[in-house]
């Protein structure tokens, strides 16, 4: 489990408005591959700063066209 201090710091990379482009996260220096969006409420994104989460979505992509395919 992360520390107090590390989790006060990734909270703050995602509420900082300059790691925000429009409705997309992009933070390279955030570990995190999904993080909280700039309002909670609103749910969860992608920080696009990292590759895996480009991996994740065309693995998602994937398995939704083969089940299209094969079923």
């Amino acid at each position: 489990m992360k520390s107090e201090l590390e989790q006060a710091i990734l909270d703050s990379m995602s509420k900082n408005p300059n790691n925000w482009k429009s409705i997309f996260y992009f933070n390279r220096n955030d570990p995190r591959l999904i993080v909280p969006k700039l309002y909670p409420v609103m749910g969860w994104t992608f920080n696009f700063g990292s590759i895996y989460s480009y991996i994740t979505i065309v693995c998602i992509i994937l398995i939704i066209i083969a089940s299209v395919y094969f079923l």
